[in-house]
């Protein structure tokens, strides 16, 4: 078989009712070519340190409709592969059917390892690479509207071996950074193995995506305060990682989270469209510079989007680049960027998802010590308890959305207003859907009227706490720290929240892909993971760790996060076991 010059990809990002958008790497400059019922659509390679892409802008498709595609280089068939034996279904685009209820997937932090018997024992089973086995490759009627990434697609500071003996092939690796990513080169490898693997890469093909960082997407803690800036900026090798990180975020990633208005707004994306010299346009400066400036002023860039599917609005929020860590001005979002979302947190839709990698609503006791903790690092108990709580606050992990409670505080308001009807028409739930915290959970605020407030986790993908770790997790997080943490936060003289919440399923510690969709019921979310029959380990099957529908206010189910009947639950048995060894 020759060679393929595709490097990675295609990979289908935004769909919309008549366009799609396909990314793709490629070896050299050269022209793409989509092609798909007898058409087709192309566009040149710009290149980015060495690397050659092309997002091709396929427009003109029918509602609804389902179309396989291929992707030409140069005038040769590149995907699928001439002569390659057909594994999976063809890569096709299926286009939003209007009016259609939602249909999304979703999870986060996901390690690249082999999938071998060794890979499975210390990450267990791709999650995701399980679905697309089982969950779409012999039903395209299940397929989602979109897989959703919230976070840590990539680990950049904790590299596996096949990450390592690359990087040892360029540099000496006993020399800082060590065995982290130092530069763009590296960030481009780290994706072609994040991506490479041939039932992710089918999923990707046909499966439309979409994503946003968290911190192992660039450093573990990134932005936690102004004492972490300033140890990383110290360093000899920061600058060159937070410039790779965030250009190679927006080639790889962010690109094709833009709808095709917003991109035709997007200066880079301008200067892509409207190269027409013969040489290939080379954006590694100027894609430098930006991603500089976007680290130096997190308000010259948005990395925030959202998108309205019918009655459902899904907003995905950056909770990590836009922060302010002036210590008496902390904040988790700038104020351009909470204006940006206090504009788009309204009513009139059925549901209000929204979309951040850190959980919005982190159980209740760990809530109250990362708010303890902020007040701690900010001198509540003087100079020695700040350098304490700053040390707590990076050895623990310490700063989702409690540990900024101005952020977390105007947040709160927001959804609560859009939930009591007061910007307009009260939807049936406002949803947070996050990751990053390496267990799975679904909590609600207490209400007794109005709209469900709800926050759902799916994490990790690829990448389960250590079991020793599990228990103490879930000790720390529902059992003492709940009363502890109150009054520890109340010792500090932290507010209490704007509301009460409670968890109402979980934890769950599984490799999980998480699906949600609206139906006539309710909110149907289910997680799904793979396991491993004999010794398969290439052909995991999918099995379901938990399921549960939210149903509408007003359905004679209990309202304010208490347990619905189990009419109202379906659950696997192992889920059922397992709940039942929690009491």
């Amino acid at each position: 078989m020759t060679p393929t010059p595709l490097v990675l990809g295609p990979i289908l990002r935004y769909v919309d009712e008549t366009s799609a958008s396909i990314w793709v790497e490629v070896g050299s400059a050269a022209r793409v070519v989509v092609r798909a019922a007898q058409r087709s659509w192309e566009a040149r390679t710009f290149v980015v340190h060495g690397h050659h892409y092309a997002l091709v802008e396929v427009v003109g498709l029918e509602p609804g409709s389902v179309t396989s595609y291929t992707v030409e280089i140069d005038g040769q068939q590149a995907w699928p592969h001439p002569g390659s034996v057909p594994e999976f279904p063809p890569s096709s685009i299926a286009t939003r059917t209007p009016g259609k209820p939602l249909r999304l997937a979703f999870g986060s932090c996901r390690t690249s390892v082999p999938h071998t018997k060794e890979g499975n024992r210390t990450h267990g089973i791709d999650a995701m690479r399980a679905y697309a086995l089982n969950g779409m490759k012999d039903d395209s009627s299940q397929r989602p509207d979109l897989i959703l990434f919230l976070g840590d697609q990539v680990y950049a500071d904790s590299t596996s071996e096949e990450m390592q003996q690359f990087i040892r092939g360029r540099r000496d690796i006993e020399e800082e950074p060590g065995a982290e990513l130092k530069d763009y080169e590296e960030y481009a490898h780290l994706y072609r193995l994040a991506w490479s693997d041939s039932a992710n890469r089918w999923l990707l093909s046909t499966l439309p995506s979409a994503m946003i960082f968290d911190d192992h997407d660039i450093r573990d803690d990134w932005n936690a305060s102004t004492s972490w800036k300033q140890e990383m900026e110290a360093t000899s090798w920061w600058q060159d990682r937070i410039v790779a990180g965030l250009a190679s975020y927006w080639v790889y990633q962010h690109l094709g989270n833009m709808s095709p208005e917003r991109r035709a707004e997007d200066r880079i994306w301008q200067r892509i469209v409207n190269h027409h010299d013969a040489a290939e346009l080379d954006l590694s400066e100027e894609l430098d510079a930006f991603a500089d400036r976007a680290d130096k002023d997190p308000a010259s860039y948005r990395w925030s989007y959202c998108r309205d599917f019918d009655d459902t609005r899904l907003i995905v929020v950056d909770s990590r680049g836009s922060r302010v860590l002036t210590p008496d001005a902390r904040a988790l979002l700038t104020a351009e960027e909470t204006a940006w979302l206090d504009h788009r947190m309204v009513g009139g839709f059925r549901h209000l998802l929204v979309g951040t990698s850190l959980p919005f609503l982190l159980p209740p006791g760990l809530h109250h010590i990362e708010s303890w903790d902020e007040a701690l690092a900010q001198g509540a108990w003087g100079a020695r308890g700040a350098r304490l709580g700053e040390k707590l606050r990076q050895g623990m992990d310490l700063e989702h959305w409690a540990a900024f409670q101005n952020s977390f505080r105007a947040v709160a308001l927001m959804a609560t207003e859009v939930a009591d009807g007061n910007r307009g028409p009260a939807p049936e739930t406002v949803t947070f859907l996050s990751g990053d915290v390496h267990f799975s959970y679904v909590a609600e605020v207490d209400r007794t009227s109005g709209s469900r407030i709800l926050q759902v986790v799916c994490s990790p993908i690829r990448n389960p706490l250590p079991r020793l770790l599990r228990s103490s997790t879930a000790i720390l997080s529902y059992a003492v720290a709940a009363p502890l943490g109150a009054l520890v936060a109340r010792s500090v003289k932290v507010p209490h929240p704007p509301f009460r919440w409670r968890n109402i399923r979980g934890p769950w510690f599984d490799n999980n892909l998480a699906l949600l969709e609206d139906t006539a019921d309710g909110l149907t979310l289910s997680w799904q993971s793979g396991t491993v029959d004999g010794e398969d380990h290439l052909n995991p099957r999918l099995r379901e760790v938990a399921a549960m529908t939210v149903p509408r206010r007003g359905s004679g189910n209990m309202p304010g996060g208490e347990a619905e009947p189990e009419t109202a639950l379906s659950a696997s048995k192992g889920t059922r076991a397992r709940r039942g060894r929690r009491r």
